[in-house]
């Protein structure tokens, strides 16, 4: 079921989504050649925890760290680790803070250093994905109509929309109803209304879109090997006809 937002609900969520945005402000800061992942997941947790929220993610269904920490081929759910970064890596950092029971939810890919063209356009288009999606974040459009402005502008840059990971819905939960794929035809699902909040998160490929779960249970790679990078901020339907984007400061 597709929850409907209060104003003092929407107001606690603003105030997660602003220790989120805190917390990658915080990350873009850290990230250098040379750190490892688990540093950058000690700083989260310790901002969050300051910022008087919890980290969403450690412990949400036995994740063990407080960020995911997505390293070049790694798609997702990355684990923090003594992994170091080095010259020429991208890292995706997805974040959550629950603030008074009310989740933020946002990720960021990185370049680390000096990167290849290639990598940085995989950043720049899945970031512009989003916000090609987001325009029909209003009112009235469905829900796939974001679906498919998304994989439309990744397939014309010749990337490639991760199918079996979605966006999702998100509350009082990290993952309520609806779950929003980045890919379909256009004129399909619940018409959008006033009052929704959804964690809009385009995950692309530079090659196939096929992917694997590592032995850890929790790591999302590329088949192929290939980069991938993740964009995705929380956002609200208004009535104003522009989606708030409430990850962001």
């Amino acid at each position: 079921m597709i929850t409907i937002k209060s104003h003092k609900e929407i107001e606690l969520m603003r105030q997660a989504g602003r220790i989120v945005a805190g917390a990658h402000a915080l990350v873009g800061k850290l990230i250098r050649p040379g750190i490892t992942t688990l540093e950058l997941d000690r700083a989260v947790e310790k901002y969050i925890k300051d910022a008087d929220a919890i980290p969403t993610f450690k412990g949400y269904g036995g994740f063990p760290k407080s960020i995911c920490a997505s390293v070049n081929e790694e798609v997702v759910h990355g684990i923090p680790g003594k992994r170091k970064l080095l010259e020429g890596d991208i890292i995706s950092v997805d974040i959550g803070a629950t603030y008074q029971g009310y989740v933020g939810d946002a990720a960021v890919t990185h370049g680390v250093g000096a990167i290849s063209d290639e990598a940085q356009k995989l950043i720049d288009v899945t970031r512009e994905s989003f916000f090609k999606g987001i325009a029909y974040a209003r009112e009235g459009y469905r829900l796939s109509d974001i679906s498919n402005a998304v994989q439309t502008y990744v397939e014309e840059n010749g990337f490639s929309v991760v199918r079996d990971y979605v966006g999702h819905g998100v509350g009082k939960k990290m993952h309520e109803d609806p779950p929003i794929p980045n890919y379909g035809l256009e004129g399909h699902g619940p018409r959008l209304r006033q009052g929704m909040t959804l964690a809009i998160e385009p995950m692309v490929n530079v090659g196939t879109y096929e992917v694997v779960v590592l032995d850890n249970d929790w790591t999302v790679v590329t088949t192929d090997g290939k980069l991938s990078s993740h964009y995705e901020h929380t956002i609200l339907i208004t009535g104003n006809g522009e989606p708030e984007l409430l990850t962001v400061i």
